[in-house]
């Protein structure tokens, strides 16, 4: 049984052995190895060392190809080194491309992107195909790849459809009936712009034999006795005209120049006058206060001759008038002198169609909402018209006069006040009609966007001009270091910033007084250099230091941690997450982590920090107040107590507050009170008009008639007086 069991083995031996050789057979084939008859064998420790020199070419085989494999990889890499060398072309860049993206736009593999990470200090192995590369990066990768770039944004930018208002062209002349003319009044501070303003108002109301003007919309029409009429506007001088007059419009036909026959010609009347021609807006010469004694107008009249405003009697083409706006003298003939020039000008405006006009004054009424006062310049306003100005719309609701005085219609030249509006426009801004409300969100649409792109623009620019300024300081630095190597570099770094990184929290806390240390994160490049160009306004260091001891982009990370942490300072980050382990890692060390993605919070975030970093001043609060009537002393073992006899006779006296002793207005003693007594009562609290005894903490000699002073600390936080701008 024995030996039968004994053959059994043998043949499984057997039959392994055959399986080693059909194994062996399909290397040869692979390997070109010799192959060898196998012969079988009774010992069946021996059949698993058959031949072992195969396994070992299979080996050297192996090792060899992927030798052969490696260098031919290497030769590869080399060639494509040099295709992207030689590689020329425009690539469209924007901000947050992933690896996939770039590489896509680049026309070339994820590797070609990773190789060339390589030349950055970005950690390769931390990048995703889906990772997001900074800007500066993305700009890199195509430099090092022998290619040019190009943004994308303003390609984006103008695939966008124009969907603004804009103004009709100009109306057939047929269709041209005569307007009032607008007049602005401008002059120098005190020569009476506004008497002459008060008084052509109270000429009108005569005129309309009406009780008194009820409101004031910043605009008036004037009716004379002829039949014409003037509109009249009350704007703050000539700050407003500038404004319009920068905005590219001229709602002012005619300007009425006003100078105090008395002073003559002053800073503000050059001003003026310089307004006036560079809006080519002709003049009429008011000379004021000629009622008085010393008025001069003739020397006036040769003043202005200096600044090119001449006058008829000297050949020009300025009229001039001599008015006494206080009087009411002549404002009718400074009246039939605006129209006379009106009927030159031949003002004259379309009244059909949709309505054009410009804002000259804006405020907000609690009963009515936004109000607009505007000057219609082409078409005629009724109620339920959509109108648009600025970046805001209204459909017209009501429309009043200059007296308050609901209209149903207002023509060009005519004064109206607007209500309707949605927000309150600025002044000087153009109004349009549009057809339909749909409309009007689709004109306010795009002036948002447009006014955002024209702002990133020079944000644009800004952090460009940053960035500049700040690679030139980074390469200032490197120059010291140019000559050491990078762990030559690390290792001097690590010196300088040894004692801080290694100090302990009381240290650093001594080191870092009235000083906060800022690390700043951003998604991108451009909000952290957004957020630097802010904090570069700041300009209260002898309040509390500003320190910003590192930036950069991507979320928060340990690093972030451990730089506040030397620096006891604050992360703050823009757009970024801080996950949880960060999260408990800055809790466990003491780190404030404050994440925002409205800037201004933002900004508004640090004020609060930097009131924090800020002693508090100590505010006095009086209590109460007695005087010194009488002086006696009380003995205390061996010692001798000086007691005042008080009475108090304002507020109350505290014994658990603070005191202060005055002696003719100088403090001679500040403390506490050893005892207040009422006849010969210990009491807490002695009330106006009581009489009490009192001693101090410390000797002090009183005498008949010094002031006890009970008060109150208070601890009041100070703010920073940095102003950001916003």
């Amino acid at each position: 049984m024995n030996r039968g069991l004994i053959l059994k083995f043998e043949n499984l031996v057997q039959l392994h052995s055959a399986c080693r050789q059909l194994r062996t057979l399909s290397y040869r084939k692979v390997y070109r190895a010799q192959w060898k008859p196998v012969q079988s064998s009774a010992h069946p420790v021996w059949s698993l060392l058959l031949y072992p020199q195969f396994w070992q070419k299979d080996k050297l085989a192996t090792v060899t190809l992927s030798q052969c494999r490696h260098l031919a990889t290497k030769e590869e890499t080399k060639k494509k080194k040099k295709k992207m060398l030689l590689t020329k072309g425009e690539v469209e860049i924007k901000q947050k491309m992933t690896i996939e993206e770039l590489a896509a736009a680049m026309g070339k593999d994820i590797d070609h992107i990773y190789e060339a990470l390589l030349y950055t200090d970005v950690d390769v192995n931390s990048l995703e195909p889906d990772s997001i590369l900074p800007e500066d990066h993305i700009k890199l990768i195509v430099k090092k790849s022998g290619m040019k770039y190009k943004s994308a944004k303003l390609k984006e930018e103008k695939e966008r459809e124009n969907t603004d208002a804009v103004k009709r062209p100009p109306a057939d002349p047929a269709l041209l009936t005569p307007r009032p003319p607008v007049v602005t009044i401008l002059g120098h501070v005190d020569h009476g712009k506004t008497t002459l303003l008060d008084s052509l108002r109270k000429t009108q109301v005569a005129s309309m034999e009406a009780g008194g003007i009820t409101q004031h919309i910043g605009a008036f029409l004037v009716h004379l006795p002829s039949g014409e009429k003037i509109t009249f506007l009350d704007t703050p001088g000539h700050a407003a005209f500038s404004a319009m007059r920068a905005r590219g419009t001229h709602v002012t036909d005619i300007v009425i120049l006003v100078v105090a026959a008395e002073d003559g010609v002053m800073q503000q009347t050059i001003e003026s006058i310089q307004h006036a021609k560079n809006a080519g807006v002709p003049i009429i010469l008011a000379i004021n206060k000629c009622d008085k004694p010393e008025a001069d107008p003739e020397r006036v009249k040769k003043e202005l001759l200096a600044h090119d405003v001449v006058c008829e009697e000297f050949g020009g083409d300025v009229q001039a008038v001599n008015i006494s706006a206080l009087k009411g003298e002549n404002l009718m003939v400074l009246a039939e002198a605006t129209v006379a020039l009106a009927e030159m000008l031949e003002l004259k405006a379309d009244a059909t169609g949709l309505v054009e006009g410009t804002v000259i004054e804006s405020r907000k009424d609690k009963g009515k909402g936004s109000l607009t006062t505007a000057i219609i310049q082409r078409g005629t306003l009724r109620k339920g018209c959509v109108l648009v100005a600025g970046k805001t719309w209204a459909k017209v609701r009501f429309m009043f006069d200059e007296n308050g005085k609901a209209i149903n219609a207002a023509s060009p030249g005519i004064p109206v006040e607007i209500m309707g509006w949605k927000e309150v426009p600025s002044a000087g801004d153009e109004i349009l009609e549009v057809e339909s409300e749909q409309r009007a969100h689709e004109v306010v649409a795009w002036r948002t966007y447009a006014e955002q792109q024209e702002k990133m623009k020079r944000d644009v620019e800004v952090i460009e001009a940053k960035q500049k300024e700040h690679r030139m300081e980074y390469e200032k630095k490197q120059q010291k270091f140019a000559h050491l190597s990078w762990r030559q570099r690390k290792a001097v770094l690590y010196k300088t910033n040894k004692h801080l990184m290694f100090s302990k929290p009381k240290e650093r806390t001594e080191v870092d007084e009235n000083t906060l240390s800022l690390i700043v994160k951003g998604d991108v490049d451009g909000s952290v250099e957004a957020i630097l160009n802010i904090l570069d306004s700041y300009d209260a260091d002898d309040e509390c230091k500003l320190d910003i001891i590192h930036f950069g982009m991507g979320d928060i990370s340990e690093t972030d941690i451990s730089f506040a942490e030397a620096f006891n300072g604050v992360v703050f980050g823009f757009n970024v997450k801080a996950n949880q382990s960060i999260k408990e890692l800055a809790a466990k060390k003491g780190i404030k982590i404050k994440l925002h993605n409205i800037i201004y919070k933002l900004i508004e975030d640090l004020k609060d920090e930097l009131n924090s970093r800020l002693a508090p001043s100590v505010v006095e609060t009086t209590i109460g107040e007695a005087s010194v009537l009488d002086i006696f002393s009380v003995t205390v073992g061996k010692n001798k107590i000086p007691v005042a006899g008080c009475r108090v006779h304002k507020g109350l006296l505290d014994k658990k507050m603070k005191f202060k002793l005055i002696r003719n207005r100088d403090v001679i003693w500040k403390g506490s009170l050893s005892s207040l007594k009422h006849h010969k009562d210990d009491v807490p609290v002695i009330k106006m008009g009581m009489d009490c005894g009192l001693s101090l903490d410390k000797y002090v000699e009183f005498s008949i008639g010094d002031e006890i002073i009970c008060y109150e600390e208070k601890e009041v936080q100070q703010t920073t007086s940095w102003d950001p701008g916003f």
